[in-house]
């Protein structure tokens, strides 16, 4: 097949496949023809573009981070107060049904990437690096206007906020508990270190 002139359009393809495939079929029974027959190439046109396949899932991963992170974003810029802003943050965290869900399912299946990649694994850390530095600009924004009084440092609780996110996470994902109740929890854990009492 000749080479498309837009290389980027064709990783992004690839990547694109490749997410799919591993949500379809999980990490560890996604194999290289399947990628190639879910973006409808070869295998070796996979691997013109990814030699290792392990850096297409790092893209993969890479992307679904970025996606995470920006719909997060989003969530909270669209609040009006410190503490719409901290139940917004709170519920884009939630695998709730829908885009959020199918990235965190996506996410935590290729949780295993970044234990045996170092761009993933720096990629994981950046991640986690967002994610908390997003919960203290909400906490600290609250602390300045009087709206909560944090029962401990804003970085402290940031990281636990997202810590629990991603244990409560798992419990949604496989059906310990449902995206509602987990939301529940962590508005209430969240009343209980801002000092906010509203619901």
């Amino acid at each position: 097949m000749p080479r498309p002139r837009n290389q980027a359009a064709r990783r992004a393809q690839l990547v694109r496949a490749a997410a799919q495939t591993v949500l379809e079929r999980g990490l560890t029974k996604a194999r290289l023809r399947d990628i190639a027959d879910q973006a409808g190439v070869t295998p070796a046109s996979v691997l013109y573009y990814y030699p290792d396949i392990n850096d297409l899932l790092v893209a993969v991963f890479e992307q679904g981070t970025e996606t995470y992170v920006l719909r997060r974003h989003e969530a909270v810029e669209a609040s009006a107060s410190s503490w719409s802003g901290l139940a917004a943050c709170i519920a884009s965290g939630i695998p709730f049904p829908g885009e959020a869900e199918t990235t965190s399912r996506l996410l935590y299946e290729l949780l295993p990437v970044t234990f045996r990649s170092e761009a993933a694994g720096e990629r994981q850390q950046a991640f986690v690096a967002q994610q908390v530095r997003l919960y203290q600009r909400v906490l600290d924004e609250g602390a300045g206007t009087g709206e909560f009084r944090l029962a401990a440092p804003s970085d402290f609780l940031a990281r636990s906020f997202v810590a629990l996110e991603d244990g409560y996470g798992i419990d949604v994902l496989s059906g310990a508990a449902t995206a509602e109740q987990v939301e529940g929890r962590l508005l209430q854990y969240a009343r209980l270190v801002t000092g906010a009492a509203r619901v």
